[in-house]
């Protein structure tokens, strides 16, 4: 599934105080969701989700060591054409927001973008995990995949998305179609 373009976002990407352009300074703060960098605090709580056998095949994952996992973390956040966040439900975070804390309280997922096509960069292969069962269902996933298209389209150019998903994932499925129209309508809304 493709998708041209992103509208833009009701929530803008914001480079955190200690910023100085890195990966890691950047935060999206949406309605429901914040997109935070994907840090080593929240490595331990990312694995345990990845020993589900569900996550795994809906993922097309393998499951890794908690070594394995921080080596993964490290090698993402070092490739440059990679670019991850960990979703928080903005409902699970104690106290107020803070950039550069962890809020390992309310990590439910991950959101990532891909930019390898040497022959295109202006296009990334997206995905998305909500692995707390809790947080599903409630607009959560949706709000993270315009977020991080609409950080891509700013941060990156990225023009074109493209989603990679099994026949079997069909929430996966429903979600993306939906946001694939919902982008749609804003970008006819637009003209």
């Amino acid at each position: 599934m493709e998708v041209t373009e992103a509208a833009p976002a009701a929530a803008a990407a914001v480079e955190a105080e200690d910023g100085n352009g890195r990966k890691g300074s950047w935060y999206v703060l949406g309605e429901r969701a914040v997109l935070v960098p994907y840090l080593r605090e929240h490595v331990p709580r990312y694995h345990e989700w990845m020993q589900d056998p569900a996550l795994l095949e809906a993922t097309a994952s393998e499951p890794l060591s908690l070594d394995q996992e921080f080596d993964v973390h490290r090698s993402w956040t070092l490739d440059p054409l990679k670019r991850t966040f960990i979703v928080l439900d903005k409902e699970l975070i104690k106290g107020e927001f803070a950039p550069g804390n962890p809020h390992t309280e309310a990590m439910v997922g991950d959101v990532n973008i891909y930019m390898n096509d040497p022959d295109d960069m202006q296009l990334a292969e997206i995905e998305i995990m909500i692995a707390e069962h809790k947080s599903r269902g409630k607009g959560i996933g949706q709000e993270a995949i315009l977020l991080m298209m609409a950080f891509a389209v700013e941060k990156y150019g990225i023009h074109t998305f493209r989603a990679k998903i099994s026949e079997s994932n069909v929430a996966s499925l429903k979600l993306f179609r939906k946001a694939s129209r919902m982008l749609h309508t804003a970008l006819c809304l637009k003209r």
